[in-house]
């Protein structure tokens, strides 16, 4: 009922925000465990980014690109943002300890704090989406 408008568009965004924010919270503390662990590269989840990029392709171009022939590429391809999804990504690049771990434990535990203040924060607005069709429904 709800699925093809703005507020199908809006819960199916934020479900998928909240599922991309449990993933970080594991990897963050599969870090958090591996402090001490030599040569363990430290991962984080790359999904906001990717988000963003499905939304900007979504704006049609200001210029109006005509085609001659169907074979070219089409200038304006959107990305549905449902086809996007959270990617784990290994920290090659530091180094923080002598024994080539690169996880810094106060780093990680400020992650974890913003990550979990994030969920909170995703979970009002949720409810917060159903409390308005709720009144809408009741009136």
């Amino acid at each position: 009922m709800f699925l093809n408008n703005s507020f199908g568009r809006t819960v199916d965004i934020l479900h998928r925000a909240m599922d991309v924010s449990m993933l970080r919270r594991s990897v963050i503390a599969n870090n958090i465990a591996n402090v001490d662990t030599p040569h363990f590269k430290r991962s984080t989840v790359n999904f906001e980014a990717q988000l963003k990029r499905a939304f900007q392709s979504q704006i049609p171009p200001a210029l109006d690109a005509k085609m001659t022939d169907e074979r070219h590429i089409s200038f304006f391809q959107p990305i549905d943002h449902r086809s996007v999804g959270p990617k784990r990504v290994l920290d090659f690049l530091s180094t923080t300890d002598a024994n080539g771990n690169n996880v810094d434990i106060e780093e990680e535990s400020i992650h974890m704090l913003k990550n979990q203040l994030n969920y909170q924060l995703l979970t009002r607005v949720i409810s917060n989406q159903f409390t308005q069709i709720t009144m809408v429904t009741r009136s």
